[in-house]
């Protein structure tokens, strides 16, 4: 199954962490993510892994050592997602039987990832390596690499990466800061949502 659209909650709260999950969910978003710099990630975790049906995945980012891996994995996550490109938090993490999403910015990091066992390939920084740069790794990655691109991602753009090829992309501010109301965060997701459904079909 394709990953597609990845919500990214920097900065949320527990106080909200299900309100937001929830209107998410409600819009089609079937993977979120909590970046481990906001504030006590973990507590948000846990409480939109409660709130959501297990076809949700909801996962951890910003994940830089096997030790967050565990924690995360305590947590109830269902996936990693990191900046960087680390092969232990690669093999930590699928051995704990999570989905891993690396950062990649070349070539040679997108096939250590791949070597290492993870999952899909999180283009980072999306406008670094641009569409151009996408498809030209495709034709020389494993058949069925997932390239997720993130960063400056939003219902105009979406369609371009995905007719290049993108299996999906994550979104973060477009979709969500620090404040925003989960009647606007659904609003926000329903855009993208609709967007996406267009480009993907």
């Amino acid at each position: 199954m394709t990953t597609g659209l990845v919500a990214i909650l920097r900065g949320i709260t527990p106080a909200e962490a299900e309100a937001i999950g929830k209107a998410l969910y409600e819009t089609g978003f079937r993977s979120i993510e909590v970046p481990l710099n906001s504030p006590d990630p973990l507590e948000s975790i846990r409480l939109i892994r409660a709130a959501l049906p297990e076809d949700c995945a909801v996962g951890a980012g910003t994940v830089l050592t096997t030790g967050q891996v565990e924690l995360v994995r305590e947590a109830g996550s269902d996936m990693v997602v990191s900046p960087n490109m680390n092969t232990d938090v690669i093999r930590a993490t699928v051995a704990a039987g999570m989905r891993s999403y690396p950062g990649v910015a070349t070539p040679t990091e997108a096939f250590a990832a791949i070597d290492a066992g993870a999952t899909a390939l999180k283009l980072f920084p999306a406008d670094s390596v641009g569409i151009s740069g996408m498809q030209a790794w495709r034709p020389v990655l494993p058949p069925g690499t997932e390239l997720l691109p993130v960063g400056g991602i939003d219902a105009e753009n979406l369609g371009a990466w995905v007719a290049a090829g993108a299996a999906g992309a994550g979104i973060g501010s477009t979709l969500y800061k620090p404040g925003r109301s989960a009647d606007d965060v659904a609003t926000r997701a329903a855009e993208l949502m609709a967007a996406w459904r267009s480009a993907s079909s």
